[in-house]
């Protein structure tokens, strides 16, 4: 087992104090906005080996049978398949998508061959992977997820109109034209595929409809015999937060989404999001690939994300768990990649085994356990994390006398169930 030092990405819509609270740390002052435990290129763990500190990267690629094992070596080369973060979000993130994986492999490929550094702001691809992932809420955790039904969305557009109505100014007809569109008789993905390019496209026309409705949409929610609907109130506080950006209005296609603790749902290639506010931890396949189409002021690649995008609406992809008879409670998204689970330990609990498919990635968030494996046990304590090579298994999660008589919680990932 070896223990890790993490990475923490200092982005402004960033947390200033959840990630720090959850760990036991000092807070640094600045936002704490995602803290990385993986091998990703970009920021990767650091190892704590005899020898010394390693990047977890580099340990991987220097001992990779052992340190993945044979099935996860063949299923994903010699690389750590899964990245995992802690997310801790006080303002809202980009409107996003992941390509599928043959589709990074051909565009990474081409900006390497075009010349652009992998660290250039407008280079929209890091890495030849794709990046399936899961957010499961550690705290009540908001989100816009997948293209809700084109009928809700003509709703939501007609409280625009009805709010702009109201305050006797003219409907802008970038407006009427969304109305009809999504009232017309085409396939209801062409329809949402139309009106989404048309609100991120046509910037000036949506900058002047954003000047319109948002006030009138204000006055609504002011007044005290009004209230507004879940989609309308974030399409106000994301202009408050991104003013004339154009994904503001584009949200009102898709789901909105609150998630309670101990909830999590999952979002394939080609899943359209932002995430709004809370605290989860993020569990996806080892890329960095983000395309943007607004909410950010990083870079934006809108032919790139319609590209990519499904346009096929859908129910929120939400993750159901189980708990197996070992006592470990389980995720498991249908993602090769990874799988989550949680453990609980009380101080007089009998050990629990971890499920380990190949490697295991093992963070600690309350009290500390033992962690005991044929090879090497290591004392995990709140905050800390460890990476467990395949070679090591199993791995047994034991009461720990410093846990001073709390129940400690620990959160492991590994790999999917592989198949034959």
């Amino acid at each position: 087992m070896f223990a890790l030092t993490n990475v923490v990405r200092d982005y402004a819509w960033g947390s200033r104090t959840a990630i720090a609270a959850l760990l036991g740390t000092e807070p640094s002052g600045g936002p704490e906005a995602e803290l990385w435990m993986g091998a990703h290129a970009d920021s990767p763990s650091i190892a704590t080996t005899p020898e010394g500190p390693v990047a977890l990267d580099q340990l991987i690629a220097e001992h990779p049978l052992s340190t993945l094992g044979q099935e996860a070596l063949d299923a994903f080369g010699a690389q750590l398949p899964f990245l995992v973060k802690l997310l801790a979000a006080d303002t809202a993130l980009s409107l996003q998508v992941h390509p599928k994986l043959e589709r990074a492999r051909e565009r990474f490929a081409a900006e390497e061959a075009a010349g652009i550094p992998r660290d250039a702001p407008h280079r929209s691809y890091k890495d030849a992977n794709h990046k399936p992932e899961m957010l499961f809420a550690l705290t009540n955790f908001e989100a816009l997820c997948g293209f809700r039904p084109s009928a809700e969305a003509a709703d939501l557009f007609s409280a625009v109109v009805n709010a702009i109505a109201a305050t006797g100014a003219r409907i802008p007809e970038l407006l009427q034209q969304v109305q009809m569109t999504l009232n017309s008789r085409m396939a209801e993905h062409a329809v949402v595929q139309s009106v989404f390019e048309t609100l991120l496209q046509d910037g000036g026309e949506t900058t002047a409809l954003l000047e319109t409705a948002i006030p009138a949409l204000a006055a609504v929610a002011a007044t005290s015999a009004n209230t507004l609907p879940p989609a309308l109130a974030t399409v106000v506080e994301l202009a408050g937060q991104y003013p004339s950006d154009s994904g503001v209005l584009a949200s009102l296609l898709l789901n909105r989404v609150s998630l309670v603790p101990g909830q999590a749902m999952y979002l394939p290639d080609g899943n359209i999001h932002a995430y709004l506010n809370g605290f989860g931890l993020e569990v996806m396949a080892c890329s960095d690939n983000v395309l943007r189409g607004g909410l950010t002021v990083k870079h934006v690649d809108v032919p790139e994300l319609l590209a990519t995008v499904d346009f096929i609406p859908r129910a929120v992809p939400l993750v159901p768990s189980r708990v197996t008879d070992l006592g470990q409670h389980l995720w498991e998204p249908p993602a090769a990649e990874f799988t989550l689970q949680r453990v609980e330990i009380a101080p007089d609990s009998a050990p629990v085994p971890l499920l380990q498919n190949g490697p295991l990635l093992v963070l600690s968030v309350s009290g500390a356990v033992l962690l005991d494996s044929p090879r090497s046990d290591m004392v995990l304590a709140r905050g800390s994390s460890v990476f467990v090579p395949a070679a090591e298994n199993p791995v047994m999660v034991h009461p720990h006398v410093d846990a001073a008589g709390e129940t400690s919680v620990v959160f492991a990932v590994t790999c999917g169930a592989f198949t034959s």
